[in-house]
């Protein structure tokens, strides 16, 4: 089996049996954001996560076994055709330079990472609309220049 099968599988016992990835998450101990990412083959899981996944969604060893996998990260091959996957595409097209630059300004040079990172993902009731609340936290890593 592998990690596209597996999901497929995840997804589908995920919605007969009505469940939310909150309610997953909260079966991992783990926060939903980074549970919904591994159940998309982002992250690896423990053999415990791993085992509580299946066991709640009534799963085999073998799709534990392909959550504890490390995976091949990055799911774009050409540009994202989902339009709510596009849009957070579009954000980074028009506003990423000017992330970069305001990073670089305050932070020197260097990059955010997406290792030591973490993201929350909340609604936020407007009169006018509810809004999605998408909040990024990386550590900041500096450029370094070795000498030899």
């Amino acid at each position: 089996m592998n990690r596209e099968e597996a999901t497929q599988k995840i997804l589908e016992a995920k919605r007969e049996k009505g469940l939310t990835f909150e309610a997953i998450a909260s079966k991992v101990g783990k926060h939903k954001v980074w549970t919904t990412a591994a159940l998309h083959g982002q992250h690896p899981m423990g053999e415990g996560e791993a085992n509580a996944v299946c066991e709640l969604l009534g799963l085999d060893n073998e799709v534990s076994s392909v959550l504890r996998e490390v995976p091949m990260r990055g799911s774009f091959d050409g540009t994202p055709l989902d339009p709510t996957v596009y849009r957070l595409y579009e954000v980074l097209q028009v506003y990423g330079p000017s992330m970069k630059a305001i990073i670089n300004e305050e932070f020197g040079d260097g990059i955010m990472s997406a290792i030591g990172f973490d993201m929350d993902i909340e609604r936020e009731e407007d009169p006018e609309g509810d809004r999605v609340r998408i909040t990024l936290s990386g550590k900041f890593l500096p450029y370094n220049w070795r000498e030899k």
